[in-house]
């Protein structure tokens, strides 16, 4: 990925909030490569409809997290805790998404993110469904794809669990993001369960995300947070035994750009959630690599699987994948792709990706000028 500048580098725009931190860092790669500022427009300007775009904008469409009234506003609640409402805020979400698109098409910019690909992405359920139709491996589920069955509750989630012979599972949210309301959820016998999750339920049965992981151990608590969470549809899929690194269970969030995955970072967790905010911590890639080396895997063949699954969704420039090493190193499954799952400070590219030396949004600048490039080389006589 080469950073040099074309004679006529391309005009930068991206839908954020401005001062976000993502704004900043896509920002800062924009300005390392000689390109002018990129012009933002803000989520709010979306929702109330005030958005403008340009002639031969590229527009890069980034998280609307982290904003208290945009997530007022698609999510309904005050609270920006609260893990209720994820069905609301995925209607208004991808709502938005579209009507960016709308506009910047019918202005003449060119957008690196597919409106269609983002709400895919954001649908565990349909998500789940197209890699599992593309051949990538996925853990085993009962809710993937349209045809999935409504789940309504605790007891739809207990019937599928015993019918499809799954006696550990995760249960999400179908919309939700960053293990907001997420359960590894266990049982043993009727009435015998454990839940592990962030969530909190105060008196009046609200649920709200936590920075602390902790324990359920009756089916009556239990039932009342899966009852409470039916109502914004919820995904379940079999809970895969993960690899280990120094006695934690390890995952990785894989980035790809444009095809191949340039960034990969190693996250490591006491609890079945390996979410650094929620305690985990980065492990040490070249131990990984090591570890699926010596377990006789292809470590090469554990990128290219990342890749596939971000072919899934050819339209959008940059994904992030949840790549699932299973106990021993030997075999990998993909947990889920996030349409923004880029942020990963400091981290420089993977050797022989083409990104050596660039962090995740400074390898996607890097991957516009190219695109810019090879365009203009196609159209020059």
């Amino acid at each position: 990925m080469s950073r040099s500048v074309n004679s006529v580098p391309p005009r930068l725009a991206v839908v954020g909030n401005p001062g976000n931190r993502r704004v900043g860092l896509f920002q800062d790669a924009v300005r390392a490569a000689g390109l002018p500022r990129a012009r933002t427009v803000s989520w709010l300007e979306v929702l109330g409809k005030d958005a403008v775009f340009l002639p031969g904008e590229t527009v890069r469409i980034d998280s609307p997290g982290e904003d208290t009234e945009v997530e007022r506003l698609l999510r309904g609640v005050d609270d920006p805790t609260r893990v209720e409402g994820s069905a609301r805020w995925y209607a208004g979400f991808t709502s938005a998404v579209r009507d960016v698109a709308r506009a910047a098409t019918g202005a003449g910019a060119v957008l690196l993110d597919d409106p269609e690909d983002i709400a895919v992405m954001f649908d565990k359920r349909l998500c789940h469904g197209v890699l599992e139709a593309a051949g990538v491996p996925v853990p085993d589920s009962p809710t993937s794809g349209h045809a999935a069955p409504a789940v309504r509750g605790w007891a739809d989630v207990r019937d599928l669990m015993a019918g499809h012979r799954m006696p550990r599972v995760f249960v999400k949210p179908a919309h939700g993001s960053s293990a907001s309301g997420v359960l590894a959820l266990e049982t043993a016998g009727p009435g015998r369960v454990r839940a592990t999750t962030s969530v909190e339920r105060d008196e009046e049965g609200r649920l709200f995300n936590s920075l602390r992981v902790r324990r359920f151990t009756t089916e009556r608590e239990v039932a009342a947070i899966i009852d409470t969470l039916a109502p914004d549809g919820l995904h379940i899929e079999r809970w895969l035994p993960k690899a280990s690194l120094r006695g934690r269970v390890a995952d990785l969030r894989v980035v790809v750009v444009a095809g191949r995955a340039t960034h990969a970072v190693v996250r490591t967790s006491r609890s079945p959630m390996t979410n650094l905010h929620l305690g985990g911590a980065r492990g040490d890639l070249d131990e990984a690599r090591a570890a699926t080396e010596a377990a006789g895997a292809d470590w090469g063949e554990a990128l290219a699987v990342c890749e596939r699954a971000a072919a899934c969704f050819p339209d959008t420039l940059c994904v992030g994948v949840d790549l699932l090493p299973a106990t021993g190193w030997r075999r990998f499954a993909v947990g889920e792709v996030n349409a923004f799952g880029d942020l990963l400070p400091r981290l420089t590219g993977l050797p022989g990706s083409g990104a050596e030396g660039l962090d995740t949004y400074a390898a996607q600048v890097a991957a516009v000028l190219d695109r810019a490039r090879n365009d203009r080389a196609l159209t020059t006589p």
